[in-house]
């Protein structure tokens, strides 16, 4: 017998089980930065902290909290031209944004609006869910009931019956996502063409259940 066959130490049944809910997003976050190039550092440090109070007060007038709003602190850094010939370019001056949007339906304005006030690089938008907590509850009970019916399954067609759960391993979210990605299995953010249409969010859980297993 091939040994990847043989069963060392036989105790019982182990199988997987998946499941992921979809809801609509939320919840959006806005990355966004901004950099100003000057001859000096004192120059450079003072447009950018220019520009980070013009989109504070943009951000306030849309009525989004000081709180939603996460800035870095201000980062400095020489910048050069790499051509035929290395120049120096000035004092790179960098702070960057994350903003929180509970209000889906302005984050274009927003986003215009932000550009429009200073902010000269879009890191990109992520969506999310505030009650992802809940929403994985409800993915890890469903993964239980699908790793049951998978063992409840594999024990009739080989004239067993199940007894009881021995050993439960929850399998890390995150990995099972990347796994899920890889193989088409769902798109998180999947949205519509020409807009920032944010599509479904998908939260998912796995387990591996670990069953005895009663013969006769």
């Amino acid at each position: 017998m091939n040994g990847s066959q043989f069963i060392e130490a036989p105790w019982g049944m182990s199988v997987f089980g998946a499941a992921s809910v979809d809801t609509a997003p939320d919840l959006a976050r806005l990355k966004v930065a901004i950099k100003q190039t000057r001859q000096k550092p004192g120059e450079a440090f003072e447009v950018t902290r220019a520009g980070v109070n013009q989109i504070r007060e943009v951000l306030r007038g849309h009525n989004i909290p000081d709180s939603a709003v996460s800035t870095s602190r201000l980062d400095l850094k020489s910048s050069w031209s790499y051509g035929n010939d290395r120049k120096f370019l000035g004092y790179e001056c960098t702070a960057s944004f994350v903003i929180e949007l509970r209000e889906l339906d302005v984050l274009e304005i927003i986003l215009v609006d932000v550009v429009e006030a200073g902010a000269n690089q879009v890191d990109g938008v992520t969506f999310d869910v505030r009650n992802k907590k809940d929403l994985r509850a409800q993915a890890r009970t469903a993964a239980v009931a699908a790793a049951k019916e998978k063992a409840a399954l594999y024990a009739e067609a080989a004239g067993s019956r199940l007894g009881p759960v021995i050993h439960i391993k929850d399998i890390d979210s995150d990995q099972l996502s990347n796994a899920y990605r890889s193989h088409g299995g769902y798109a998180s953010g999947d949205g519509g063409e020409g807009d920032l249409a944010p599509g479904k969010i998908s939260v998912s859980a796995g387990v591996v259940l670990g069953f005895s297993l009663i013969t006769g």
